[in-house]
């Protein structure tokens, strides 16, 4: 008996030190964004609403980087430790709802962590083409990321996201071919010449340094540019 709870505790903790969301009353973290959403004013005629969904490489994008999204109208809708089934069950309220006319979708890594427990690459994608589909149907225009590179996971060693990212990557570019979405290569760009992030961008090997979101603001600000005068679009 003692042994279980020891476990529990040892489990919790380490569930609370990752951002894993565990809630079973809130599997998706609905409440995260829920009060927020509701004094969100609908976008005036001519503002070019965007909204960031994504896990904690969103979620620290703000923190790290505030100003980008309080010059430009971007809201962030990111929520650390989530993967993509996640953030299907609350695609709805943080994007649809919000009436965007454009979604940077950046998600897949946590998954391939088995943050929710275990899911293939096909899983991944499934649950990217929805998001992407329900979006396309409400109008909105879907900018769909590459995964940064990693080399390993710090809170789960040796499931090789090296050689699963590149390969998880590949799908999502081809679904982005087949379906005319834009897809954003992140992953080249931030790469080294193991599949891992380069040093200068990274603070643990998955997330961002300022300088590392700096690139990415670059690169994400010029496709939102391409899906706005409709280059390359859905």
């Amino acid at each position: 008996m003692k042994k279980t709870v020891i476990f529990k505790l040892l489990f919790m903790s380490l569930i609370s030190l990752f951002g894993l969301q565990v809630n079973a009353q809130d599997w998706a973290n609905l409440k995260k964004y829920k009060a927020e959403n509701a004094t969100l004013q609908l976008p005036s005629k001519h503002e070019s609403r965007v909204v960031f969904m994504g896990n904690s490489i969103t979620q620290q994008w703000k923190e790290k980087d505030s100003v980008f999204f309080q010059v430009n109208p971007y809201i962030c809708r990111g929520i650390s430790g989530q993967t993509t089934p996640q953030m299907l069950l609350r695609f709805r309220q943080d994007v649809v709802e919000l009436q965007p006319k454009v979604v940077v979708i950046l998600a897949g890594t946590n998954d391939i962590a088995g943050n929710t427990g275990p899911s293939t690459l096909e899983m991944i994608m499934n649950n990217l083409a929805s998001m992407t589909e329900i979006a396309k149907a409400n109008g909105i225009k879907v900018i769909l990321c590459s995964i940064l590179p990693a080399y390993d996971y710090p809170w789960r060693k040796g499931l090789e996201p090296n050689i699963k990212i590149p390969k998880m990557n590949d799908l999502i570019k081809d679904y982005c071919k087949k379906t005319n979405t834009f897809y954003l290569d992140y992953f080249s760009a931030m790469a080294d010449d193991k599949n891992g992030m380069k040093p200068e961008l990274t603070t643990d090997g998955v997330h961002c340094t300022l300088q590392g979101y700096k690139l990415m603001e670059t690169m994400v600000q010029e496709a939102i540019s391409d899906v706005l005068k409709n280059k390359k679009t859905n």
